[in-house]
Order: structure tokens, then sequence, then C-alpha cells
């Protein structure tokens, strides 16, 4: 049974958090497995994987670690992007990413994910953003549920379908699945 979640405390990550850091990235690629085959196993990606998001949060960012009765219950990485999009305006253009929240399966509905975002998102107001963005899986409910009750709602959504292997193409000229007409 995880503590009393009024336990819960939040602080920036150190470099002791490194094993449990990963340790949470192979718990948090595993689960994105289970939920969509695109994902690689947890343990193949996590070292490569952390040292990214260690590096992309040294870029106005951070990476915070939730604590419940002094036990290590998940953490939250995020950084400021600066895009180039000529549709968008300026203020969408440099934004505050969230790129992982993750909160481990004990601890889990205890509202710990909304502490680690809160304090994400205070530390990336800091870096001036007027917006915060964040992703996930359509069917991590659960993640989406969570953002939602933290205030966010979607605001692009990125669709998928599987390209059917070795289809061919019609020639040009002629519709697939119908016979050219003699002249």
């Amino acid at each position: 049974m995880p503590p009393d979640p009024g336990t819960v405390s939040v602080r920036l990550a150190l470099p002791s958090d490194k094993p449990d850091l990963r340790a949470a990235i192979v718990e948090l690629h595993e689960e994105e497995r289970r939920l969509h085959d695109s994902r690689l196993p947890g343990e193949e990606t996590a070292d490569a994987y952390l040292l990214w998001m260690i590096g992309e949060a040294a870029h106005g960012g951070a990476v915070f670690v939730a604590e419940a009765g002094g036990v290590f219950a998940g953490f939250a990485a995020g950084w400021v992007v600066q895009e180039s999009l000529i549709e968008e305006t300026p203020d969408s253009n440099r934004f505050g990413y969230v790129s992982d929240v993750c909160v481990l399966p004990a601890f889990r509905g205890y509202r710990i994910a909304g502490h680690l975002l809160e304090a994400l998102e205070s530390r990336l107001s800091l870096n001036g953003v007027k917006r915060i963005r964040l992703s996930a899986l359509a069917s991590n409910k659960a993640a989406r549920a969570s953002y939602e009750r933290a205030g966010y709602a979607p605001y692009e959504i990125v669709y998928e379908k599987a390209a059917r292997p070795n289809a061919k193409m019609a020639p040009p000229g002629r519709e697939r699945g119908r016979k050219a007409r003699k002249s």
C-alpha cells in the first residue's frame, strides 16, 4: 500500500535519481508498448531516452520527481520548444513542452501526476511561454483524463493508418479496380 497521498512531495531531480528515473522510463515505455505496437521494449530504450530527456530538459526545462513518504513515485520532464511554423503565431511557435509524465503503478489514483504537472508548468512559465503542450497515445485513457483534469484540452490530433503492404499503383490514366475503355 502506498503512503498517504497527503505526504506527496515534488522536487527537482538529482543525479542520484537516475536509477529510479531509468526504472520509471522502462515502466512508461512498457505501458505505452501495451497500448500501441509502435513502441520498443523499455529495456532497449531506457538508457538512451534518459540521456536524451535530461539533455533536452537542460534547455529551459526541468525533470521533477514525486515522492510519497520518501519513496520515488514518479517523474515529469519538459522544456521550451521553439518552432518556426509559418501558419502559427509567435506565442504558438514558442511553447513549453511536457515530454513525459510517469506515475508508478502503486501510486496511481492519488493525483500525483497533477502535482508533477503543476511544478513543471511553474518552471516552464518562468521562461515566458504562454502555452504548454503535451501529448498522449489516443488509447491511453487514464493519461488523457489526468491531463484534462489538469486543464489541458486537445490542440491538434494526429491520425494514423497502417499502410497496406505491397499495394500496387494503378498505371497512369487507369483507375484502380476498373478496366480502361477501348476506343
